[in-house]
């Protein structure tokens, strides 16, 4: 008995230790008038904090802290702005200084909020502060853009990193889940995309991918965020398991996203690479079966089969492909390159046929020129100076002219 009378003493102690330390730890936090030194008091004291409420309220302190920095560097900086539209001497203010306690309201907020939805000490969930801090960190969370651009602008991307991604990552915390984000709807995921940017530039590639996601949503963004998201899946192919997981990758999203001619010729081009000619092919004629004209489709068909050296094959599906878009360089050329070689087979057994051919290679070269005159699409010069020679000899004016080009 006396046994048991003592094991419960000092758990009673104990417990009384532990209520005199929470409420010692508690008194301490709410007198701090610094958010730096009532942060340290908070984490060293979570051991002790074992209500809820009492860790909710903790981590409120740090909202108020830093909202009054925010608070108050706010004020003088719109006085500032009025004071400059007036010709009136400006007022110095901790710029830094606001954006930072912007940064630490609305995460102290989303902490307190985690344990203000949780049961008290008296097993009811009674949220305190909520509906107060939701409001006011709200605002707060806006300076969070303000911040990003500004570092943005004088090159410190690693601030304007850890900003934006505050302020995207925050956006799907249960606080905010009633607030209103009209004034965000315009630049969300343009800021989703320069932070997937950052990301992969700082070679965290699933951060990339995540905010890559967050962007595709907005049709503003979709394109450039996908094709973002492309380059990030594609800079980690080390191994042919890489490029086989690569390749899903894009099926998923050109399954999602069928129209985009873009996804078509990376998944025909995967295929190809991996050796699969079958599956190249088949995704052209899928393609083409729920559109005949797609360009890209009729126009990498056409390039599988001058790969497979069939030229009359390959010409029959260029030329389906300029039907839809005469004025593609690349196109073009490739049409030439293959009526010179079909050229080639009556060369010495049927003249007539043999310059009549070349003489329409020549003038898909003539049009290859004409679209991209600098050859930045495709370096024509050299084939089509060769063309000009068989068929109008080396010494005519028309071959020595496209000689400057060759």
């Amino acid at each position: 008995m006396r046994k048991i009378m003592t094991i419960a003493l000092v758990a009673l102690m104990s417990a009384t230790a532990f209520a005199q330390d929470a409420k010692t730890a508690m008194k301490e936090i709410k007198k701090a008038k610094d958010y730096n030194e009532a942060k340290q008091l908070v984490e060293s004291s979570m051991s002790v904090l074992t209500d809820n409420a009492d860790k909710a309220a903790a981590y409120n302190k740090l909202v108020e802290l830093a909202m009054k920095k925010f608070n108050d560097e706010s004020i003088i900086m719109t006085e500032n702005q009025l004071a400059k539209q007036m010709g009136k001497e400006e007022k110095p203010y901790d710029k830094a200084g606001m954006d930072e306690a912007a940064y630490n309201a609305v995460f102290s907020a989303i902490e307190c909020n985690k344990y203000d939805q949780l049961p008290n000490a008296k097993g009811k969930v009674a949220p305190k502060f909520a509906a107060k801090n939701a409001q006011s960190t709200w605002n707060a969370r806006k300076q969070l853009v303000n911040a990003g651009q500004d570092a943005q602008n004088v090159q410190d991307h690693k601030s304007a990193k850890k900003y934006w991604q505050a302020f995207i990552d925050t956006d799907s915390e249960p606080l905010f889940a009633d607030c209103d984000r009209a004034y965000q709807q315009d630049f969300f995921a343009q800021v989703a995309r320069i932070v997937a940017i950052y990301a992969y530039q700082d070679k965290e590639i699933d951060a990339a991918l995540k905010y890559c996601d967050v962007a595709m949503k907005d049709p503003k963004e979709k394109e450039a965020a996908m094709n973002l998201k492309l380059e990030v899946l594609g800079s980690q192919l080390t191994t042919r398991e890489d490029s086989v997981a690569y390749l899903n990758n894009v099926k998923e999203i050109y399954a999602q996203n069928p129209e985009n001619g873009t996804l078509l010729e990376k998944v025909y081009n995967m295929y190809s690479s991996l050796g699969d000619k079958a599956a190249a092919l088949k995704v052209l004629d899928d393609a083409l079966a729920v559109n005949p004209k797609n360009f890209i489709a009729l126009a990498d068909k056409g390039i599988y089969y001058m790969d497979e050296e069939n030229a009359a094959e390959a010409s029959k599906y260029f030329r389906m492909a300029l039907e839809v878009d005469s004025k593609n360089a690349v196109v073009n050329y490739y049409l030439a390159i293959c009526l010179r070689a079909q050229a080639q087979a009556f060369q010495g057994a049927d003249d007539d046929k043999f310059k009549a051919m070349l003489g329409e290679a020549v003038s898909y070269f003539d049009k290859t020129k004409e679209l991209d005159p600098t050859q930045a699409s495709i370096p024509w010069g050299y084939n089509r100076y060769s063309a000009y020679v068989q068929l109008y000899g080396e010494n005519d004016a028309r071959t020595k002219e496209a000689g400057y080009d060759k």
